[in-house]
C-alpha cells in the first residue's frame, strides 16, 4: 500500500513511523530536508511529485499558513495533477481557513479530510490517537484503512469545518486543564509537601485525567521534551478566541490559559512541551 506523508515534526515522525511499521510504503516530503534522516521511505522533490505518485497523501503542519505553502504554494500539491486524489490533512487548523481548503482540492477534482487528531507523541507511535474527520463519505471510506493504523477512535462528523471546531474545543479543556494542574503542583511544593506526593495526592482526587497521566514523568523529572509545544497550544487556543468572536459567546477558561501559554515566549519556553509551563508558573511561587 502507497501513501505519502507532509511534514515531519514530533507528531509527524511519530505518525509516519507507525504507518511504515503497519506496512504502509510511504514517500515523505518535509521543508527541512535534514528531518527526514533515519526515517527511511522514499524522499520527495516537492509535494506535487509527492502526490503524482501515490493516491493519498498525509498532512501534519503546524498551522494553516504552512498548510496553505503545501498546497498551493511553489511545487504544492495543486500544482501536480489531483484528479481522484486524496489528502488527509490532520493539522489543527483555522475553522475559517479549513472550508478553504476543502473547497481548493474539490476544484482540483481531489477529496480533502480534515483530520485533526487527540494525542501526541506516544499515541501515535502505538497507533492509539483519536481522530475526527469531516469530508465526503466516498472519500472517507476510501481512506478508513489507512487512518486506522494511526487512530484508535475515529469520529466521522462529514460536515466540513466540524471536525476542526471540536478539535478547538478538545484543546479548551487541554490547555487549561494542563495550566491547572501545573499551578497545583507549584502551589502544592510551596506550601511545602514534595513535588512527587503532589502529583501522587491530586492523581488521586481532583486532578486525575489522561492528561495527568501522560504528563506525571514530565512533571517529576523536569523532562519537558517536546511531545506539544507551548506554541502549539497558544495558536490553538487562539484559533479558539476567533471562533468565540464568531459565535458572539464569551470564552472565559481558554482566553486566561492562552494567556497563560503566551507568557513562555518571552521565557524561551515555547518550543518545549506545554508541560513546561509548571516552570513558568513555579516562579511565582516562594514570595512570602
Amino acid at each position: 500500500m502507497k501513501a505519502g506523508f507532509i511534514g515531519l515534526g514530533h507528531l509527524g515522525r511519530a505518525m509516519a513511523k507507525r504507518l511504515m511499521a503497519e506496512g504502509v510504503e510511504l514517500g515523505i516530503w518535509n521543508r527541512t530536508p535534514q528531518k527526514a534522516e533515519g526515517l527511511g521511505g522514499r524522499l520527495a522533490e516537492s509535494p506535487a511529485s509527492l502526490i503524482s505518485a501515490v493516491d493519498i497523501v498525509f498532512i501534519n503542519l503546524f498551522d494553516s499558513d504552512a498548510v496553505q505553502a503545501v498546497l498551493s504554494g511553489p511545487g504544492g500539491l495543486l500544482k501536480a495533477d489531483c484528479q481522484g486524489k486524496i489528502v488527509v490533512d490532520t493539522t489543527t487548523n483555522h475553522f475559517d481557513r479549513v472550508t478553504d481548503f476543502h473547497r481548493l482540492m474539490a476544484e482540483a477534482g481531489a477529496s480533502y479530510l480534515e483530520a485533526p487528531v487527540l494525542g501526541s507523541v506516544v499515541p501515535a507511535q502505538q497507533g492509539n490517537l483519536t481522530v475526527l474527520i469531516s469530508g465526503g463519505k466516498v472519500a472517507y471510506e476510501k481512506a478508513l484503512p489507512l487512518i486506522r493504523k494511526i487512530g484508535k477512535t475515529i469520529f466521522f462528523l462529514e460536515e466540513a469545518g466540524l471536525a476542526t471546531r471540536m478539535k478547538l474545543i478538545n484543546n479548551l479543556v487541554l490547555g487549561c486543564l494542563m495550566a491547572s494542574l501545573a499551578e497545583a503542583v507549584a502551589f502544592g511544593e510551596d506550601v511545602g509537601i514534595s513535588r512527587a506526593r503532589v502529583i501522587d495526592i491530586l492523581a488521586a482526587g481532583a486532578g486525575n485525567s489522561g492528561v495527568l497521566s501522560a504528563k506525571k514523568d514530565k512533571l517529576l523529572t523536569d523532562d519537558f521534551s517536546t511531545q506539544f509545544s507551548s506554541s502549539l497550544i497558544y495558536k490553538d487556543l487562539h484559533y479558539l478566541q476567533d471562533l468565540a468572536r464568531q459565535l458572539k459567546r464569551p470564552l472565559f477558561t481558554g482566553s486566561v490559559a492562552k494567556e497563560v501559554y503566551g507568557m513562555t515566549f518571552s521565557r524561551g519556553l515555547e518550543g518545549l512541551d506545554f508541560s513546561a509551563v509548571y516552570m513558568l508558573l513555579k516562579e511565582f511561587g516562594g514570595r512570602s
